[in-house]
This record gives structure tokens, C-alpha cells and sequence, in this order.
């Protein structure tokens, strides 16, 4: 067996002694690892297979994603039927992204200890039945209970993905696949709304049919991911490396970390579910990162409840007309996608210059970019969103919006990947907790604070928030290698 790195033995280190398991018997010569070329190294796949798998990750987290939004449009139809108020039926969003809250807690964690399928699939599959379980309620309990626990399996694909990713692409290339891939998890929310406005319209289908499409959409997902999504988390494909290897070589020796993991109830609640919300807490990185990143999904899910405002209620659109603008914010998350296949170049020239090194610092340049086209945005939104100001002024604005948004947040996953490797499940999870809290409350807020402020003042007060934390991303730039000294979960070769 040759000899493995020093980098690789240092991880394998920090797995053995999660375990609590006694592994000193263990022959060292025979701990399995990759060996050159080996084709079930994720890394080693081929380019063509990459992006399919890429592909259906997008399209597992768009299932989620698009979730949050499509029921949208039906807000004041469910309202009237289940005998509820206007804000009181923005809980259909709002209790969505409230599972987004506390899934990631849960499916984070067992990815990385069953490996990121069978985190994925099982709960996708879950969100297709409680999308149907939304379509045949009869009370706004029903309605609200089955949007929750449909937020809770969906974050399932959004939480792993984005770590997916960084186990099949190296550093050199994960930024394109990442700058595509967010297209599809960030044009979610800014598609469903136009979805569910011209679901909503048509005589022949009404309100419950936008939980409908969206659970024949996650099945037909659902079904292709099955057959086609491999297993992509290393630990994982090493151990059933090491199990295989036994078995054709009749050797017992053949041994990895991943193996000796000790998953009594105890250790999955001290270790693996709660070392999210202890990254939360104890990681100055993930801490600041999550806030941030929480602060602008935020604002993204906010604009659910201005837009329909500024184009339906002051300018008298249609449902669908009025739903349109939200096709200029998902224009501006795909324009982004330049900007952010730019900086992977410019990262990999960086990282050239440090003799091959990860340098997560230099995935920060888009972020400071979108930092100041979203502030620019929401004053640009703010103050011409309301007639006698032409249409096309807000909706320039939104486009503003979603390239700010998608560069910020894009980045955010970025650098958390290159930071934490092994752990990029937990500290994205440890994200996704806390923007989701944000994005679930934001709308809630929207109505009565514009109602009282009006939309002028209401958006600018958000935009002075994004003012405020501007200079973030220049921060981050500044001062992240020594941020990245005082972890106890990065590893010292990043």
C-alpha cells in the first residue's frame, strides 16, 4: 500500500477521533485512500459526466427552490378559501422556508456520515407527496402544516448540493459548475411566482394545481435521479472501497476511518446534528458568512411580497402581468453567471501564484461586486417602483437585484467550500439555518411595514442595511486568512 499524504492523514486523523472507537490495531499500510487515476475517485470522472451529474443536482435543487415561490400568486385565492387574512396566508412561504430552517440541520449532518444520496433522494421524494398532500387541504392548517414539512424534505437537495459539487469538481473548475448550478437554485424563487400567476389565471386549473405541478415536477426529477445520481462523498466511496476489497482479496486488513464511526443516538446528536449550529456558533467564519448571506436571501424572498405591490396594487397589472417583473431578477441571477466563470480564471491564476494552494480569498471578488449593484438595486427599486416612473426603471432595478444577490451568495458557498473541504455540508447547512429564519420572517413583515411606510421609504430602509454591510466582502478579502487561523475545523492546508 503507498504511503498517503500528509494533508490526507491529518483528515483521517480528525475522523478517527469522532469515532471514539479504539482503531490502534488497525495496520496503517493497509488504511485504503484513492489510488492514482482511480475511476471511482469523483474527481476522476469524466468532464461529460460531471456536468450530468451537475445537471440533475441543479434540477433536484430547483425542485426545492421553486417550491418556496409557486403558491405564490395563490396567496389572496387561498386566503378567501380557507377563511383567513391577507398577511395570515403569507405563511405559505413563510412556513416553507421555516423547514428549510431546520431540515438542513438533519441532512447535512447524515450526508456525511450515508453519503450525500441517500440524503437527497429520500426527502425530494417526500417533498412530491406533502406538495400533494398542499393540493387537496380544505383548512389553512392543512395548507400551512404540509408547506412546512415540504420545506423541511426540500432543503434536502439545497443543503447537499453545492458540497456535491465540491467532491466531483477540483478547485480549478468548481466555480463555472457552481456559477451554473446556482442559476438553478437562485432562478427558483423568481420563477415560481410567473409559474403559479398563469396556473392561478387559467379557469381550468385554479389555486391547487400550483402544489400539483410542483409535485409532477419533483417526482419526474425524482424518477431520473434515481436510475442516474451517483454516490459522490469520498468517505463513503472509500469505505465501500475498503469492504470490497476484503471481500476480493480475502484480507481483513483493508480498513478505513469511515467504517469505525460510532452511530449510537448519543454521538449523532452531540456530533454529527449538532455541528452545524456549533459551526453557527463557534466558526468567526461561518458566523459572519451566515449573516450576511442570510441578510440578502432575505431580501430576495421580501421581494415575493413587494413586487406584487409596486405592479399589481399601484400600477393595477394582472396576476400574470404583475408577476413578469420577477423574469428581470432572474435575468439578473443568469447575468451573473459571467462575472462569476470570470473570477474562477482569476482564482485559478491566483492560486497558481501560491504554488498550486487554496486561496478561498479569491472567490470574494464577485461578492464585493454583487455587494454594491444590490445595494445600488434596492435604492434604484425603492424610489421608482410607484407610478408616475416607467415600468421599465424597477424592473432594471430587479435586474440589479439578482445579480447582487446571486454574485453574494454564489461566493458565500464558494468560499465556505474551500475553507472547510470535508465539513462544506455543515457549514452550508449552518448557512442555510440562518438565511432561512430571515427569509421566513422578511415576508411577513413586508405588507404591514410598506402599508405603514409606504414603498419608497420601506425599501430603503432595507437598502440602508445592505449599505451598512457593504464593506463585508472587502473585510473578508482583508482579514479572511487570519479569520480562517482562529478554526478548529478548517484544515492547515487550505
Amino acid at each position: 500500500m503507498a504511503l498517503i499524504s500528509s494533508t490526507t492523514a491529518s483528515k483521517l486523523v480528525k475522523v478517527l477521533a469522532e469515532s471514539e472507537k479504539d482503531t490502534t490495531s488497525l495496520d496503517p499500510d493497509y488504511l485504503v485512500k484513492w489510488d492514482e487515476n482511480d475511476v471511482a475517485n469523483p474527481q476522476n470522472w469524466t468532464t461529460k459526466y460531471k456536468w450530468w451529474v451537475t445537471f440533475q443536482l441543479g434540477m433536484l435543487a430547483l425542485a426545492g427552490s421553486l417550491g418556496s415561490s409557486i403558491t405564490t400568486p395563490a396567496d389572496e385565492t387561498i386566503a378567501r378559501y380557507t377563511g383567513v387574512s391577507d398577511e395570515v396566508a403569507v405563511l405559505d412561504v413563510s412556513l416553507y422556508l421555516l423547514g428549510f430552517v431546520f431540515g438542513p440541520i438533519i441532512w447535512a449532518p447524515l450526508s456525511e456520515i450515508w453519503g450525500r444520496r441517500v440524503s437527497i433522494l429520500p426527502a425530494v421524494f417526500c417533498l412530491g407527496l406533502f406538495s400533494i398532500g398542499t393540493g387537496v387541504s380544505t383548512t389553512a392548517t392543512s395548507v400551512f402544516v404540509t408547506r412546512f414539512f415540504a420545506g423541511f424534505f426540500g432543503s434536502a437537495p439545497i443543503s447537499n448540493a453545492t458540497a456535491a459539487l465540491g467532491e466531483i469538481w477540483s478547485k480549478e473548475t468548481r466555480g463555472t459548475a457552481i456559477s451554473l448550478y446556482a442559476v438553478a437554485v437562485n432562478g427558483g424563487p423568481a420563477l415560481g411566482p410567473v409559474i403559479g400567476a398563469a396556473i392561478v389565471l387559467n379557469p381550468d386549473m385554479g389555486w391547487r394545481w400550483t402544489a400539483y405541478i410542483h409535485a409532477i415536477w419533483v417526482f419526474v426529477i425524482f424518477a431520473v435521479t434515481f436510475f442516474c445520481l451517483p454516490e459522490g462523498y469520498p468517505l463513503v466511496l472509500l469505505k465501500r472501497k475498503a469492504q470490497r476489497l476484503r471481500e476480493e482479496t480475502n484480507d481483513a486488513r483493508y480498513w478505513h476511518p469511515h467504517e469505525h464511526l460510532k452511530l449510537d443516538v448519543k454521538s449523532i446528536l452531540t456530533k454529527q446534528l449538532a455541528r452545524p449550529l456549533k459551526m453557527l456558533c463557534t466558526e468567526p467564519i461561518v458566523t459572519c458568512i451566515a449573516f450576511y448571506a442570510a441578510f440578502v436571501y432575505g431580501v430576495m424572498y421580501l421581494t415575493l411580497e413587494v413586487f406584487p405591490l409596486a405592479f399589481q396594487e399601484a400600477r393595477g397589472w394582472n396576476r400574470l402581468v404583475g408577476s413578469l417583473p420577477f423574469l428581470a431578477l432572474l435575468i439578473g441571477v443568469v447575468s451573473s453567471v459571467g462575472l462569476n466563470i470570470w473570477n474562477q480564471y482569476r482564482y485559478n491564476r491566483i492560486s497558481l501564484e501560491a504554488n498550486g494552494k487554496v486561496v478561498p480569498e479569491a472567490r470574494l471578488a464577485p461578492m464585493a461586486i454583487g455587494a454594491v449593484f444590490f445595494v445600488v438595486g434596492l435604492f434604484w427599486f425603492a424610489w421608482t417602483a410607484e407610478p408616475p416612473h416607467h415600468w421599465i426603471l424597477p424592473c432594471l432595478a430587479a435586474m440589479f437585484i439578482g445579480v447582487g444577490f446571486n454574485c453574494i451568495f454564489q461566493q458565500c458557498l464558494n468560499f465556505l467550500i474551500d475553507v472547510y473541504k470535508l465539513y462544506a455540508a455543515s457549514s452550508t447547512a449552518a448557512v442555510t439555518f440562518l438565511r432561512s429564519l430571515l427569509a421566513a420572517g422578511l415576508p411577513l413583515a413586508a405588507k404591514p411595514m410598506i402599508r405603514a411606510l409606504g414603498i419608497g421609504p420601506a425599501v430603503s430602509i432595507v437598502g440602508a442595511v445592505a449599505a451598512v454591510l457593504l464593506p463585508v466582502p472587502f473585510l473578508f478579502m482583508k482579514y479572511g486568512p487570519k479569520l480562517r487561523g482562529l478554526s478548529k475545523l478548517a484544515p492547515e492546508d487550505v
